[in-house]
């Protein structure tokens, strides 16, 4: 049945994309981020959805989009580079099988995010994109949240809907994930067009806020905890009454603290404790790793060269009350254990060069952000949206660059998507800026002999 359903959806959806082919853009958007072929039995399985909607995407651009004023940002070509250097690196990778398993998917996100702001050429589409954005992304974090209420969650134990623990189903990822769409969200209570911000809009997108800020306590995931708390300051900038909103969150967190499940608590303590915590350990004995290897192999080992990693490194942990307690230490040794961070991930794989590239991308984008927030921070009303909009794609990107400083998300497609629908609201407002700003070099002279135009009378 569940089968049929999501058989179903997507048909339509791509029976309408002959209509308006921009939905083809948006099918592909939602594939990419729920990958319905892992939550199907049978019917979905064995067919390239995804590479159909990406033809059928290109294709309804090349035959029906209106092409004026076409541009090309910065930032894509930085993404095209990026793109060259992954490839040079997979071609002379350490692990050859294993990185062109990765290289497969992670150009794809790449080139979407690179074709993404071609398409995107009016506020109505690129509204569109956030929205799918966030309800692809809703239909995991739902489920997460509502089993959270059930069952309370724990550490590795949430299930969202599959096993494969990989994409928006691993715990940290959607756990970034889920608190960086909160500012899109909440912009949506003010400035959607499509769903107009009604008492309706904006209980669902508060509930979805919630829920959001669930994912954490039922992943039990340290990271989200973090963005949680970026997330709360990045609010300040924001809010009118800020004493009223440090009051209301503080009251708000003493309500909450006691209501958490023992599952979350505990582990949350152990950012304290990190020597005794083995992942914590793990994760900067790999970083310690990383910053030796890339010291002989400046370019990087290509994509999963994390593989080839010898770690040893040592627990220390307290052991009995404050009057009797005594240090215990073990040795550990392990190989083989990921990167546990984007910024690691990228050193290691693609070298010095690489990281620059993907650093130069991302800080680009706050940069721009933070541009056309000042810029139309007193808009005429028409535009009065732009500034919001781009104050909350530059909080998501803030998010989710925290996150990704513990997690190995640097090709996330969710994210190059954010990175796209930034690009698209740059090139639409640079758009309406030249549009408002022409004027013709000449204008008309009258003919020889005509008489020149009279005011009208009364």
């Amino acid at each position: 049945m569940r089968d049929l359903a999501f058989v179903g959806f997507l048909a339509a959806l791509f029976a309408f994309g002959f209509r308006r082919p921009f939905l083809f853009v948006l099918a592909y958007a939602y594939i990419d981020i729920v990958s319905p072929q892992r939550l199907t039995y049978l019917l979905l399985n064995s067919v390239p959805i995804s590479a159909i909607a990406a033809a059928f995407a290109v294709g309804g651009w090349l035959l029906a989009d209106d092409k004026r004023g076409l541009r090309i940002a910065p930032r894509q070509v930085l993404l095209m580079m990026l793109i060259g250097w992954c490839w040079y690196t997979t071609a002379h990778a350490d692990f050859p099988m294993e990185a062109r398993y990765k290289w497969d998917w992670v150009w794809k996100a790449m080139a979407f995010a690179i074709f993404l702001p071609l398409t995107l050429r009016t506020r109505l589409r690129i509204e569109a994109l956030l929205l799918f954005m966030l309800l692809s992304a809703a239909s995991i974090i739902v489920v997460g949240a509502i089993k959270t209420l059930v069952t309370g969650g724990g550490y590795g134990e949430l299930n969202l809907m599959v096993s494969n623990n990989s994409g928006l189903y691993e715990s940290s990822t959607i756990s970034t994930v889920a608190i960086a769409t909160i500012p899109i969200i909440l912009w949506f209570t003010r400035h959607g067009t499509i769903f107009p911000p009604d008492w309706r809009v904006r209980t669902y997108c508060y509930a979805l806020s919630f829920a959001c800020l669930l994912i954490p306590v039922g992943t039990s995931a340290r990271t989200g905890l973090l963005c949680v708390g970026l997330l709360a300051v990045l609010m300040l900038r924001e809010v009118k009454r800020r004493v009223l909103y440090l009051s209301m969150l503080g009251a708000a967190a003493l309500v909450a603290v006691p209501l958490l499940p023992s599952t979350f608590t505990e582990r949350m303590e152990t950012i304290r404790s990190y020597q005794a915590d083995t992942s914590a350990s793990t994760r900067l004995a790999v970083w310690q790793w990383t910053l030796d290897y890339v010291r002989d192999h400046p370019m990087g080992g290509g994509f999963d060269a994390y593989r080839q990693n010898r770690i040893r490194y040592d627990t220390v942990a307290t052991v009995g009350d404050r009057n009797n307690a005594t240090v215990e230490r073990a040795l550990e040794v392990d190989q083989a254990r990921a990167y546990h961070s984007a910024y690691f991930e990228m050193l290691g794989e693609q070298g010095y060069f690489g990281l620059a590239l993907w650093l130069a991308i991302h800080l680009g984008g706050l940069f721009r952000m933070e541009l056309l927030r000042r810029r139309y921070s007193q808009a005429p009303p028409e535009l009065a949206w732009a500034s919001p909009l781009a104050t909350a794609l530059q909080h998501a990107h803030l998010i989710y660059l925290l996150g990704a400083a513990f997690v190995a998300i640097a090709f996330n497609p969710f994210v190059f998507m954010l990175l796209g629908a930034q690009m698209g609201l740059d090139g639409y407002l640079a758009r309406k800026r030249a549009e408002s700003q022409w004027r013709p070099i000449r204008q008309a002279r009258p003919r020889p002999g005509a008489a020149p135009l009279q005011p009208a009378e009364g």
